[in-house]
């Protein structure tokens, strides 16, 4: 699928084409055709290779993730009515179903198709995923009350995700304390969606800009352990290393993932600490993830080396491949360096090589070490229109 590096002239023009017609034309399109519910709103997930619908249940962040991702390319790259409406669909069943009754400061994971709760989960990610979508909808159609509701959800999202008791722990606190990155990492990107769509005022006592100041220097001080080259997922209160399965379990494509939020924020002011804080988490998260025997990304891996407690490890899933696909062709961006040019190469054909179902259109989500499919499915309750039109979209865009 490629025959360059973004640095080669004639290649870059490619590959710019490549990422736009895969997200019009293949992409977008198999999610409208199959995934939009016409009957009671909003947008079904669970679909087959060839999207027959494989399980009704509704998917409560994805109506924020999808709201969002039309709604998004809707104002940035082309205003098409069928776009805005999905996205509008996405958000109406959100705003009707995905509440706890009597507190709008929780939400549903999942609802049956016509809406009726079925679990709430613990951490509050369709809190943030709401905020970005009604933000979205706000600046792609003017809208007060989306632009209300995005501000509300974000101050939801902060109350569960970082006052101590506002969500009942998954370890005893008591026993041992701990700390995971993802809501400081979706922190970042939230806050980073609400300044673009909304300005920089303030929620729940800081501006966006502020939030994202403190998120990055939580991450940078408590998880980035540069003289162990590792992001960890999981730290002590103070930082420190939990010395078992959970402790010193390392998730490469999400950590890169991070390194892109961080990279991005520094490109956007210009500011060397943070693309240079972006890089190195990068640097050595690329290192310890690549699987350098059949290419691709691990999923899992330990901090010494040891044995990772979960089976699929050594999986490689589409949403690490397409978060290191846009932080290497970002990387290579703020920098010139050749080498991220040539990890950029490195994960994009794998991917594209490997992923693409040829046949039906979209991405297969789930293959094995070696690259083979080992499900048929495009889409569940976890894999829909989300992290693969971004990279698309942000990747197209960098190289536009």
């Amino acid at each position: 699928m490629s025959s360059g590096t973004p640095a080669d002239p004639g290649h870059h023009e490619r590959l710019r084409t490549l990422y736009r017609q895969t997200l019009v034309n293949d992409v977008l399109p198999f999610w409208l055709k199959h995934g939009l519910d016409h009957e009671h709103g909003g947008l079904i997930t669970s679909l087959d290779r060839d999207g027959r619908i494989l399980d009704t249940d509704k998917s409560i962040w994805f109506q924020g993730r999808a709201g969002w991702m039309f709604a998004t390319l809707h104002q940035h790259l082309e205003p098409r009515a069928d776009w805005l409406e999905a996205a509008q669909s996405c958000v109406s069943f959100l705003d009707r179903y995905g509440y706890s009754a009597g507190d709008r400061r929780k939400m549903y994971f999942t609802t049956t198709r016509d809406g009726q709760p079925l679990r709430m989960r613990r951490y509050a990610f369709s809190e943030s995923f709401a905020a970005i979508a009604h933000a979205a909808l706000a600046r792609a159609t003017g809208s007060d009350d989306a632009a209300s509701a995005a501000e509300r959800d974000f101050a939801s999202y902060l109350h569960l995700a970082f006052e101590p008791g506002a969500v009942t722990p998954k370890v005893n606190p008591e026993t041992r304390p701990m700390l995971g990155i993802g809501p400081l990492m979706i922190g970042i990107a939230t806050a980073q969606e609400l300044r673009a769509n909304l300005g920089d005022q303030s929620i729940s006592g800081r501006t966006p800009t502020e939030w994202i100041n403190h998120f990055i220097g939580t991450i940078e001080r408590l998880f980035f352990k540069p003289e162990l080259a590792v992001l960890m997922e999981t730290v002590a209160p103070d930082g420190s290393i939990i010395d078992h399965f959970d402790g010193r379990t390392l998730n490469p494509g999400h950590a890169i993932e991070c390194a892109w939020f961080i990279l991005h924020e520094g490109r956007l002011r210009n500011d060397q600490t943070l693309v240079q804080l972006g890089l190195q988490i990068l640097n050595c998260m690329w290192e310890r993830g690549w699987d350098k025997e059949h290419g691709g990304l691990f999923y899992f891996r330990d901090l010494h080396g040891l044995p990772v407690q979960e089976y699929w490890h050594d999986m490689k899933f589409w949403w690490p491949h397409c978060e290191a696909i846009i932080a290497t062709l970002m990387a290579w961006k703020a920098t010139g360096d050749e080498k991220y040019a040539r990890w950029h190469q490195q994960v994009h054909d794998w991917s594209f090589a490997h992923f693409p179902d040829a046949q039906h259109g979209e991405w297969y989500g789930y293959l094995h070490r070696d690259g083979t499919p080992s499900v048929r499915l495009k889409g569940n309750l976890w894999k829909g229109p989300f992290h693969l039109p971004r990279m698309l979209w942000l990747c197209g865009e960098m190289l536009g």
